[in-house]
C-alpha cells in the first residue's frame, strides 16, 4: 500500500512552488537550472516532482510546443493559508494563541519584528471591531 497522498505540499514541492510563483510558466529544463542553483538535480528527478504535484492538484501542466509548461495551480497566499490551518488544526488544537506562543519561542522575533507584529495585531483587533 503506498502512502498516503497529503495536499500540502513537501518542501522540495515548497521549493518547486516558490520558483514558480516567481517565473511561471516554466519547463523541466527551466525549473531545473533555477533550482540547480542551490544544488544540483537530476532531469528525471525534478520531472518525477513536477509530475507528482500536478498530480496532487498543485500545478497545472499546459502543452508547450514539444514540451510543457507548469503552473501554480493556487497562488502563494492561498497555499500558505492552507498549510497553516491544517497545521493550526492537527499541530495546535486550533488554538491561535498556543500556535502563536510556540512560533514567539521558536522564532526569537528581533525588536522590528514584535514592531510589526504589534501592529498587525492593533490592525486585526481593528478590523473585528468593525464587523
Amino acid at each position: 500500500m503506498g502512502r498516503p497522498k497529503h495536499q500540502n505540499p513537501t518542501p522540495g514541492e515548497l521549493e518547486i512552488l516558490s520558483t514558480l510563483w516567481e517565473r511561471s510558466p516554466l519547463t523541466v529544463r527551466e525549473v531545473r537550472e533555477v533550482l540547480n542553483r542551490r544544488r544540483p538535480r537530476a532531469y528525471t528527478s525534478v520531472m518525477s516532482l513536477l509530475n507528482v504535484m500536478t498530480e496532487k492538484g498543485l500545478l497545472i501542466r499546459k502543452p508547450s510546443g514539444r514540451a510543457f509548461v507548469y503552473l501554480p495551480k493556487a497562488g502563494r497566499t492561498k497555499t500558505m493559508r492552507r498549510m497553516l490551518a491544517d497545521l493550526l488544526g492537527r499541530a495546535f488544537e486550533g488554538s491561535a494563541s498556543l500556535l502563536v506562543t510556540h512560533l514567539l519561542e521558536e522564532a526569537s522575533p528581533n525588536t522590528e519584528e514584535l514592531a510589526v507584529i504589534r501592529r498587525t495585531l492593533a490592525e486585526y483587533e481593528k478590523q473585528q471591531e468593525n464587523l
